[in-house]
Formats: C-alpha cells, structure tokens, sequence
C-alpha cells in the first residue's frame, strides 16, 4: 500500500508537470505563431525571396504548424518521462547507502523528498536493529563465558567429594551422607547451570507460537504458587495469593503458565528472606489485571529500562546464585504481548511490582 501511495504521488506529479509546461508551451507556440502570420500579412517583402516564401508556406498551412506543435508535445513528453525514469536509477544507487554502516543519508531529488526521508528511516531503523542484535549477541557470549565458568565450581565439587566416597574406607556411615549430600546439591546446582546453558540456545531457534483456548486463570496460579513451595519453605518466604474464583481468559495455558512462573520466580529469588510474595488479581471490563508485589532491593531506573532485554542482568547479579540467563523476563514479555497484553514494573521503597494485564 505504501509503494502504490509513492507511485501515485509521483504519476500526480508528473501528471501536473506535464500539463503546466504544455500550457505554457502552447500560449508560447500559438503566440509566435500569431506573429509569424501577422508578420508575413503585414509585411512588404520581395515576392521571390526564398525567405519570405518559406516563411509564408509556414504561416498560411495549418497542417505544418499543427505537425510542429505535437512534436513539440512529444518532446516535452518524453523528456518528463525519461526525468521521472530516471528517479529509478537513482533510488536503486541510493539504495546500497542503507546497508553501509555510516552516517551517510540518502540524497534523492526534490521530488522523491518523502522517499528520502522514508529511506533515511529505514536507514536509521537497520543500524539500530544491527547494533541491538551484537549487543545480545555479546550479552549472550558473556553469560555463557559466566556460565562455563561457574559449571566448573559444581563440577569440581562434585568430582572431589565422589572421589573421597570411592577411595576412602574409613569415613563413617554419618560423614557418607554428609559427602554424598553435599555433592548432590552441587549436582542440584550443575543441573541449573545446564538448563541455562540450553534455554539460551532455545531461545533464539524457535518462534513462541500459541494455542488459544478458555483458562481458568484463578486455577492456573494456584497450581504455579504450589510448585515453588520447596524453594518457599527452603527460604521462609510466603505468598499471598488474594484473588476472585474462577477469573476467566483466551489464552494458552503452557505459554501463559511459562510467563508467570518467570515473574514469580524472579520475585521469590530476589526478595529478602522471610518476606511475603503478594499477588494481586484485578477483574475489570475488558482486562485481567495481575499485580506481583516483592521485598527487596529498589531496582535502578537504568536496570527497569533493560528489564525485559534479552540477556540482561544487573552486574551484580553476576557473581550471585540469584543471576539467571536473563531471558526469563524477555521471555514472559514475548509471550503476555503475543497474547495483546502488557508488562511493566515499578520499583521503589525497597518494594517491586510488575503489573501484566491480559484481555479477557
């Protein structure tokens, strides 16, 4: 639709060019040639001069200066057209600017302005992709570096306290369970580690396609809430589940489950213990509001600003246990957008909030 609307802005143009430069060259033509003929009616001259002779035979035959008046048309004709031909040869050479990395703008004739300024854009809209899409390439790199690196502290751990099982005889019953214990919760935290290896390289394989079908919201948390009891009780924290019965949407259960377990992860790992999770659930006309309160530290603005990036953690989420691959936020977005809603967070007062709003 857009194409057709240049091309219709430029056959208008050409349209008007054309008739405005035939106007005036017909007033212009039919002026000399009122001219001419006074000049050759009014005007002594010898009767066998070959000038005056010609420029009679021109003057008193109609046919002629009708047949010179279209070729005058078709001159101009022609020329417009060949212009206007010209414009693509140099939108096809302009074109190879949008994919240099410089600052070099598109230069096009007045009459292709709005494309020049289309194509600047798009110019514009490329670098800013290009250079987003290195950066999560760099993030991606950098959290896999982190994360190769933090596999090796389980790993050894798990390798020294299974060697002393296999080679010493004379660890009693009591230190067994405490060795085999230990390296079970570094296998626990390897096992961790992997799966963030292999969600980073799921994540940008596939497209997230959804199913819609009728959920039962309300039921759908409940069962999310459940399957963090462990990590709850392991921490002293509680949530708070306040909400309707029976809270309607169209959505897909798996994705939308997927999203919410990102958010209410993110909130249990990185509030302080012994705190309340709180989730509150709002019933409107059109929309499902879904509020998910923690305590903890206040989020930066520039961290709320890259919140939802792919592959973003604060720095100091690097060197923690809580630090994740960073796409759990990005992918809980992806997912509530492609279901129409919407995700945001407030931070402030050592309080958190994300808000996701979903229609019904």
């Amino acid at each position: 639709m857009k194409s057709n609307k240049y091309s219709k802005k430029l056959t208008v143009k050409f349209i008007k060019k054309l008739f405005i430069i035939s106007v005036i060259y017909t007033v212009t033509f039919f002026t000399l040639y009122y001219l001419l003929y006074r000049l050759a009616q009014y005007t002594t001259w010898y009767p066998n001069d070959e000038t005056y002779l010609l420029l009679t035979s021109i003057a008193y035959n109609q046919t002629i200066m009708f047949f010179l008046y279209l070729i005058g048309i078709v001159i101009i004709f022609i020329y417009l057209l060949m212009k206007s031909l010209s414009y693509i040869d140099q939108i096809i050479d302009q074109s190879s600017l949008l994919i240099e990395e410089n600052d070099k703008e598109v230069s096009l004739p007045q009459d292709l302005k709005e494309v020049e300024i289309k194509m600047n854009s798009l110019k514009k809209e490329s670098q800013k992709n290009l250079k987003l899409a290195k950066e999560n390439e760099q993030k991606k790199n950098d959290l896999i570096v982190y994360l190769a690196h933090d596999i090796k502290t389980p790993l050894t751990s798990v390798i020294g306290y299974l060697s002393i099982l296999k080679d010493e005889d004379t660890l009693s019953p009591k230190q067994q369970k405490k060795f085999a214990s230990i390296a079970l919760n570094k296998s626990y935290k390897l096992e961790d580690l992997v799966n963030e290896l292999f969600e980073i390289t799921k994540y940008n394989s596939h497209t997230i396609e959804i199913n819609k079908e009728k959920i039962n919201l309300t039921m759908l948390l409940d069962q999310i809430i459940d399957e963090f009891y462990p990590a709850l009780k392991k921490q002293n924290k509680k949530v708070l589940f306040h909400h309707k019965e029976n809270l309607k949407i169209t959505g897909d259960s798996d994705k939308l489950a997927r999203a919410f377990n990102n958010v209410i992860k993110n909130a249990i790992n990185y509030s302080y213990k012994n705190t309340e999770i709180i989730i509150n659930t709002k019933d409107t006309e059109k929309n499902i509001i879904t509020e998910i309160t923690n305590q903890g530290d206040t989020i930066s603005k520039e961290d709320l600003n890259k919140i939802f990036e792919k592959f973003y953690r604060a720095d100091s989420s690097r060197n923690s246990k809580k630090g994740g691959t960073g796409l759990g936020l990005a992918i809980a977005k992806e997912i509530i957008t492609l279901h129409g809603g919407t995700i945001t967070v407030q931070s402030e007062n050592n309080k958190t909030t994300f808000k996701i709003t979903l229609p019904k």
